[in-house]
């Protein structure tokens, strides 16, 4: 028997909020300031902050600075290049995010936001968007214990919303992070996204239920299964 989905779980930069290299841009200004980059090339570098994308900064630097001290000092480095970068360039959501938001909402389902971005820059981007009273809920690595891949994000968000079972969770991110994330929290439906880190392929290999093109198309797809809450207001 299909259980009826009540939370859905969003994740922020390249599912809902707009990348467009961003990220990268950020790592890059961290290492750079910090020394991180003395360590490796930042081709290879750059390697492991792509297929790394959706995880915790903190575990990131965690690798490349190759120590805790290190890591913390690049974390909040990054944490003020991505600011800056947005001061310079702004914040845009992903084309109909906002709306597919609210369609979810709509249906009878509440919405969470994660991230592996820290509380200030997170709030950052919320404010920028004007989103703070559209979702439910947000939700950093430091809210829930350990970032992605780990179910901890997930999990939270269920608890938090006082969602009835994993059965009842949807996730849907543009990462390998993201999926396995979901597929880790057992929640009863994962997609993935096209508008962000990873391709199809990759999201596939992950586990993912479907891959979309883009989060607009998710309450389409949780109808064509079945999955939406059986009242919805509209």
């Amino acid at each position: 028997m299909t259980t009826p989905l009540e939370l859905v779980v969003l994740d922020m930069a390249g599912t809902t909020v707009l990348d467009d290299g961003v990220v990268e841009q950020a790592f890059q200004r961290a290492a750079e300031r910090t020394g991180v980059a003395d360590r490796m090339p930042w081709a290879e570098a750059l390697d492991y902050v792509r297929v790394t994308m959706g995880q915790s900064k903190l575990d990131v630097f965690t690798h490349l600075a190759a120590g805790d001290v290190a890591a913390a000092r690049a974390t909040a480095a990054f944490e003020g290049a991505y600011a800056e970068i947005l001061e310079e360039q702004g914040v845009t959501e992903i084309p109909g995010a906002a709306d597919a938001i609210r369609s979810l909402k709509d249906a009878g389902l509440r919405v969470v936001l994660t991230t592996g971005f820290a509380p200030v820059t997170r709030d950052a981007l919320l404010d920028g968007l004007g989103w703070h009273g559209l979702v439910d809920l947000a939700l950093s690595p430091v809210d829930a214990g350990r970032g992605r891949p780990a179910p901890d994000l997930v999990l939270t968000a269920l608890l938090r919303t006082q969602t009835s079972s994993v059965a009842a969770v949807a996730v849907a991110g543009d990462t390998v992070s993201d999926v396995e994330s979901g597929r880790r929290a057992g929640a009863g439906f994962v997609a993935g996204v096209l508008t962000g880190a990873h391709d199809r392929g990759a999201l596939d290999a992950a586990g993912a239920d479907a891959v979309l093109r883009d989060v607009t198309g998710l309450r389409g797809a949780l109808a064509e299964r079945g999955l939406l809450p059986l009242v919805a207001t509209s």
